[in-house]
């Protein structure tokens, strides 16, 4: 599903206006009519109450016009407030406006602080909001008259339906711009903007309804947008039942490079993510010493004793043995629990140089690069870097806190200069492709929010990758499946304190969920 950005929706908007010929009072008229229609089905029991209108002068509170008319012949009691001089209502928005007019619906004129106050005990008896104030185009801070008006109508505590998007968020990012209307429920125009998926956003947007109205297929074809939902459908469409007379051979040898003393939890992690994938065969490479406790704790994959340090950390003399045991591999997973030490680094960094066949790279492989990222540039395969908010912010040298305000971006950037894939996880994890194709992943929960997650994904994309799955195909859908699998046990078990091994098993389910009989 396409979610397209404030100048996509507004190109799109002037293109079947000025191109198609379809007048933008009809789309205003059909945006304004749908959400009403959505708006009585969303909020029961409302026959009787008092609704209120918070409307802007632009083609938001042109849209909140036209719900106005259509509460009013459906006999509501409705009245609109708008935070703006008559005057400078213009287009279609006036148009409807002036229709208020006509039917003596109710229109009270707020342009100031006081006469805010002046009407606070009117706004104060409406049951519910509908707030048409700015819609996408914000792109600055909510400051002054408006921030009062904002912060006044959800300190009411009552329920507030969205136009578009709820005022105050910025439908490129999901920012909060100072202050924004906390809805119960958006309807959408179009189709449904980043911010509508992306925190903070997606907590303020409540429930949301997309609203055809009435803008061509093909002009949304024309635009391309690239950033995309990623949507069970999708899944549905992308993974393939396997055929009853293949064998292991036939779904790949993945190779992981991983662990350390006192991590081969994620080494295992991983191994038992690419196996419940569907990986074929796994090998995992490991210190030498930490053999016996890997034999022992994983009987479904294989493993390869590499040369170690005295702290049992992978030696970069293991590189020559590594080498030789890529041969036939069709994926090399590394960096989980590796450590950071020196050598291992310099290990890391040459086996990205040189390895000829796809890459994912998590958690401490990310680290061993980071004062290098430059590295990536010179691969010979494709590769998948998987890190949280943190392993980003050091890859970029940034602070976290900046990350997590700028995700799409941040990741998006990053992945074009590098010509690489990136999963920056977190909730709502964003996978950014090297043409700048963006997914977002809707699902998930805090459950998640536990050691030992991020590595199962790895073994799970990287184990897609293996068995046969496109590199931005494996992305996505591995995302996906970790976080349904997360999802399953939040619903049927525990909001939270299960295991990133509880999600390993619970990843069969999915695939039977998802793959097509």
């Amino acid at each position: 599903m396409y979610l397209v950005t404030a100048k996509q929706m507004q190109e799109m908007d002037k293109f079947t206006i000025e191109s198609f010929g379809i007048p933008g009072r009809v789309l205003m008229e059909n945006a304004g009519k749908s959400s009403t229609e959505i708006f009585i089905n969303t909020f029961k029991d409302i026959k009787q109450k008092k609704i209120g209108i918070a409307a802007g002068r632009g083609n938001n509170g042109g849209d909140g016009f036209v719900m106005a008319r259509y509460l009013f012949n459906k006999k509501f009691d409705v009245t609109v407030y708008l935070f703006s001089e008559s005057d400078k209502v213009v287009n279609d928005a006036k148009s409807n406006l002036n229709l208020l007019y006509r039917l003596k619906i109710p229109v009270i004129n707020i342009c100031n602080k006081q006469e805010l106050t002046d009407n606070h005990i009117s706004m104060k008896h409406k049951n519910i909001w509908i707030d048409a104030i700015f819609g996408t185009g914000l792109n600055s801070d909510v400051r002054g008259f408006f921030k009062d008006v904002i912060n006044y109508i959800n300190s009411l505590d009552k329920p507030v339906f969205s136009v578009d998007i709820p005022s105050g968020i910025n439908s490129d990012s999901g920012k909060i711009c100072k202050t924004a209307i906390k809805a119960c429920a958006t309807a959408t125009f179009g189709h449904a903007k980043i911010g509508h998926f992306i925190h903070p956003g997606c907590e303020f947007s409540g429930k949301l309804s997309i609203v055809d109205i009435g803008i061509p297929e093909f002009v949304t074809e024309k635009f391309k947008p690239k950033h995309n939902l990623i949507t069970e459908k999708l899944i549905k469409n992308t993974l393939l039942p396997r055929k009853p007379d293949k064998h292991k051979g036939n779904y790949g040898h993945l190779l992981i490079v991983a662990g350390s003393s006192g991590k081969t939890g994620a080494s295992i992690l991983t191994a038992k993510g690419a196996l419940k994938t569907g990986a074929g065969l796994v090998t995992l490479a490991i210190p030498e010493s930490l053999n016996p406790i890997l034999e022992t704790a994983l009987i479904e994959a294989m493993t390869l004793c590499l040369n170690e340090t005295d702290n049992h950390c992978i030696d970069e003399t293991a590189f020559d043995t590594i080498k030789i045991n890529l041969s036939n591999k069709k994926c090399l997973a590394i960096g989980p629990g590796i450590g950071t030490e020196n050598t291992t680094k310099r290990l890391v960094k040459k086996l990205i140089s040189l390895c000829e066949i796809p890459m994912v790279i998590d958690a401490d492989g990310i680290n061993c690069i980071a004062d290098s990222p430059d590295i990536l540039k010179t691969v010979k395969a494709p590769v998948i870097l998987t890190p949280h908010p943190g392993e980003m912010a050091r890859l970029i040298q940034t602070d976290t806190k900046d990350i997590q305000k700028n995700r799409v971006s941040y990741a998006t950037g990053f992945a074009q200069k590098h010509s690489v894939y990136i999963v920056l996880k977190g909730a709502k994890t964003i996978i950014a492709t090297p043409c700048g194709k963006v997914y977002i992943n809707p699902c998930g929960n805090s459950g998640m929010a536990s050691g030992g997650m991020g590595d199962v994904l790895t073994g799970i994309i990287a184990g897609l990758i293996t068995s046969g799955y496109s590199i931005e195909a494996s992305a996505y859908t591995g995302v996906y499946l970790h976080a349904k699998a997360a999802d399953n046990i939040y619903k049927n078990c525990t909001p939270f304190g299960y295991l990133a091994s509880d999600l390993i098993h619970s990843l069969s389910k999915q695939f039977k969920i998802y793959i097509k009989n």
